[in-house]
């Protein structure tokens, strides 16, 4: 349930309707708009289906919500949330642009690549220090040692670092280093290691799962928001489909769809979401024109060599190429790269 007070509630109106709710052992989430507040009610949802607040003075409206998840609802908060990663702001008018190698090789490799990638402009350093892959032969990547060269890289080059968490017991590990945790495809619906990641400060940026919906999507990042953790980011990185041309089918409907449904800004990952680089250039384009907040692109100094996913990734001459185009379909649509 949410609680809509008038434009005219006073402070002692508000303050009266969270005694109220909190009276009954029931949380509130608060969102203060331009004009009007809204107080969010989670709880025991019988207790809340019984809650009478509409005579209560300086409330305008109660409104039920009918889905399972609530701090992740456009109804919740009708405010875009932005996220603020140490002064990179994700959801606000700018799109920012993470980029970097699928996986961190060496230190060589990651800082040729950070060079590129920040000279044109990407604030966040992507790259893999833990890998999950399909086979157990390929490589799995350098752990802790690629986590400290992404630290290192990502200072020299005053960038913010986004790498993936593949296990909850690793969380304290990553979080020392990483300014944004990745939480994969395959790792969407692990509840534990999302109730964990409730409990964590950094930002954690949620990738779709292979076939998931967007309500098991919208759900999962409701794991971490209940555990205490607002700043989620979503990211589609596309999902798995009958089509065989591409890696997977990017949805960019869902980009609309959680724009509508959730307040909580998106990513786009072209790279992952088609799997093939002659595509990420124009599924960038249209990733912005449908609404995301940011993209997260592979680029490899030398892809032909890459120990992962050199199929999808960009040379810097290409992602330089993208970074101009991207500014022009920013500014179509009113935003800022």
């Amino acid at each position: 349930m949410i609680v809509v007070m008038a434009p005219s509630a006073t402070k002692k109106n508000l303050d009266n309707v969270i005694k109220k709710i909190e009276s009954l052992n029931l949380r509130t989430h608060l969102s203060t708009g331009d004009e009007r507040t809204i107080v969010g009610v989670i709880g025991d949802k019988k207790i809340i289906a019984n809650l009478e607040m509409d005579m209560m003075a300086g409330v305008e409206k109660t409104v039920h919500i009918t889905e399972k998840y609530k701090l992740v609802s456009r109804e919740f908060n009708p405010a875009d949330t932005i996220i603020d990663v140490d002064g990179v702001k994700i959801g606000g008018n700018e799109i920012v642009v993470m980029a970097g190698p699928c996986a961190v090789e060496s230190a060589e490799q990651l800082r040729e690549a950070a060079k590129a990638v920040s000279s044109c402009g990407a604030k966040i350093l992507r790259g893999g220090a833990f890998k999950p892959r399909t086979s157990p032969y390929d490589f799995q990547g350098l752990g802790e040692e690629g986590l400290k060269l992404l630290r290192e890289t990502a200072d020299e080059f005053g960038m913010k670092v986004v790498t993936e968490i593949v296990e909850g017991g690793d969380i304290e590990l990553v979080e020392s280093y990483a300014d944004i945790l990745q939480v994969g495809a395959r790792n969407m619906q692990n509840f534990q290691m999302l109730k964990a990641l409730g409990k964590c400060k950094k930002p954690v940026m949620l990738k779709r799962g292979l076939s998931a919906t967007i309500n098991e999507w919208l759900n999962a990042a409701e794991y971490i928001m209940k555990g205490g953790n607002e700043k989620v980011i979503f990211c589609e990185r596309g999902i798995r489909t009958y089509e065989t041309y591409t890696r997977n089918t990017l949805d960019l409907a869902a980009v609309v769809a959680i724009k509508n449904l959730s307040h909580l800004p998106i990513v786009v990952d072209p790279s992952h979401g088609t799997g093939r680089r002659d595509m990420i250039a124009p599924m960038s384009r249209a990733a912005i024109a449908a609404g995301a907040d940011a993209l997260m692109i592979e680029v490899h100094p030398h892809p032909e060599v890459a120990l992962s996913d050199g199929n999808q990734s960009l040379t810097p001459e290409d992602f330089k190429k993208l970074m101009s185009e991207l500014n022009g379909i920013a500014n179509v649509v009113g935003r800022t790269l």
